[in-house]
């Protein structure tokens, strides 16, 4: 029995790290494959979506893991050099830390939620990590950026900083990222059902 339980545990650790492999670099794919769609001066990205199933399938130490993945691509690709120039340790930790944030979050509500109702877990995951991401993105200009914003705001011919950040930095980008998520939730919720139960067939092999 003890000898059983071990195998399990064992085939859970591999099939995580495994999963966390390949979703490591599904990350990095869809990143780079979609780095050149944007509206506005910032991209479009479509990597929190398999942040958020690797944050259902594996909780929120793998969903911050891939978002830190995802943030780290953001500084290597140049998606950060117009904040770069500006302050490099506040841009650093701005986007590591949204990115991080952006599929931790996602991972404990969906642990939170998921034995309630799987499909409100994963709606809200999904919703969660374009919030979160977009949110600490919001929080790290107002703390590292504002009086370079400020100018810029200026320049556009906006009077309000507040209204420039939303309007530029966030507008349809965010809207489209959040739809997107949402739309594809029912995927989401076939992938992890298809993964978890293959999970549970391999355990009652052993």
């Amino acid at each position: 029995m003890i000898t059983r339980r071990k195998l399990n545990m064992n085939s859970e650790k591999i099939h995580k790290m495994v999963g966390t492999g390949v979703l490591t670099a599904v990350v990095i794919v869809v990143y780079l494959l979609t780095m050149g769609i944007s509206v506005g001066p910032f991209n479009i990205t479509f990597a929190l979506i398999p942040i958020v199933v690797g944050a259902a399938l594996y909780g929120w130490a793998t969903g911050g893991w891939l978002g830190l993945v995802f943030g780290a691509m953001v500084l290597f690709t140049g998606g950060a050099n117009a904040f770069l120039v500006i302050n490099v340790p506040g841009t650093i930790i701005t986007v590591l830390v949204k990115g991080a944030a952006a599929g931790l979050v996602p991972g404990l509500i969906y642990s939170a939620l998921e034995k309630k109702n799987r499909w409100a877990a994963t709606i809200c995951a999904a919703a969660a990590a374009p919030i979160v991401n977009t949110g600490i993105f919001l929080l790290g200009c107002l703390a590292f950026f504002m009086g370079t914003i400020n100018e810029w705001a200026a320049g556009a011919g906006i009077e309000s900083a507040g209204v420039y950040m939303v309007t530029v930095f966030v507008g349809v980008n965010f809207l489209v990222e959040l739809g997107a998520n949402l739309l594809l939730s029912s995927a989401i919720v076939r992938i992890v059902d298809i993964v978890k139960n293959k999970l549970t067939a391999n355990k009652a092999r052993i």
